[in-house]
């Protein structure tokens, strides 16, 4: 008994198994993780037996997401046939203004310009690069720097005449130039001499004297001289990966309706009657079994009365 009801049950597991909607799931198409992109455009040949997927993706996008199924479209079932991957350059350009700063070691124009060339070339910090022009309004000069300097000053004066070589009528300091300079050195010269007893003696003298002094100068070191460039910065940025989903179209050959609605009943049924075989068959074994052992027992109970 416990055997038959092993087999019944082992046949409703089988049914169940065996449902259209179980088979069904075997049939459709797995559903990919990664993220599904769409088409940016489609182009279709005259003929209809290819057809071309374009999608624009960022490098960081995973192309496992693009679509690679069969599909049918306008009478053709299309198959992918290759996957092309394309590199797309993306041009970004701009205006753009260096200022440029140069040590010159003289201010005259012609000297500035010949440090500055009319074009230059110049990379951005963010790597886009151009040939920039020099704006002549924007040219500028400035000191960058001042020195000094000290120079000794010498002057020489000479005071005639004198009765006596005595410094008392030499004037200690005197002023030149703006400058006060002082009595550093006295040289004396005979102007006239006398005769006395003999002797030629001197009775007149002049005074070279010498005064001496310093002044301090400043100058400029050198010069700074700031402009402008201006001009179009440009790159070539690869910021778009495109990939072109090449498919092959095949013409789709219309079914004759009798023999297609014909197979698909004869499956339907067949998903329908072989479960309800089984069951019928599992509970025909059942029956079976339960009517003999029903006979045995009333030919028991006979044998029991007699």
């Amino acid at each position: 008994m416990k055997r038959m009801l092993s087999l019944c049950a082992a046949a409703l597991c089988l049914t169940l198994a065996l449902t259209p909607t179980a088979l069904a799931a075997d049939f459709e198409p797995a559903v990919p993780d990664a993220k599904v992109f769409y088409p940016t455009s489609i182009v279709r040949n005259d003929d209809g037996t290819e057809l071309k997927k374009i999608y624009d993706l960022s490098p960081e996008d995973d192309p496992a997401g693009i679509p690679r199924s069969d599909f049918r479209q306008d009478g053709f079932q299309y198959t992918l046939t290759d996957l092309l991957k394309q590199e797309l350059p993306e041009n970004e350009s701009r205006q753009h203004t260096e200022h440029v700063s140069i040590e010159s070691a003289k201010k005259d124009m012609e000297s500035v310009l010949a440090l500055l060339p009319q074009e230059r070339e110049f990379i951005t910090d963010d790597g886009l690069m151009g040939t920039l022009t020099l704006r002549l309004d924007t040219v500028q000069v400035e000191p960058s720097g001042y020195g000094s300097s000290t120079k000794q000053l010498s002057v020489k004066r000479s005071y005639p005449n004198l009765a006596e070589q005595d410094t008392q009528y030499i004037p200690k300091s005197i002023e030149d130039g703006g400058k006060n300079l002082t009595l550093s050195d006295i040289q004396w010269q005979t102007d006239n001499t006398a005769n006395m007893d003999g002797y030629v003696v001197a009775d007149r003298y002049t005074a070279v004297a010498t005064y001496t002094g310093s002044t301090t100068s400043s100058y400029v070191k050198g010069y700074t001289v700031t402009a402008d460039y201006t001009g179009t910065v440009s790159r070539i940025a690869l910021n778009r990966v495109r990939y072109v989903a090449i498919f092959e179209g095949v013409p789709i050959q219309p079914a004759e309706p009798a023999k297609t609605a014909g197979a698909m009943s004869s499956l339907r049924w067949s998903y329908v009657l072989i479960p309800i075989g089984v069951v019928a068959a599992a509970g025909a074994g059942v029956g079976g079994a339960l009517l003999v052992k029903r006979k045995r027992e009333n030919a028991d109970e006979e044998e029991t009365e007699e």
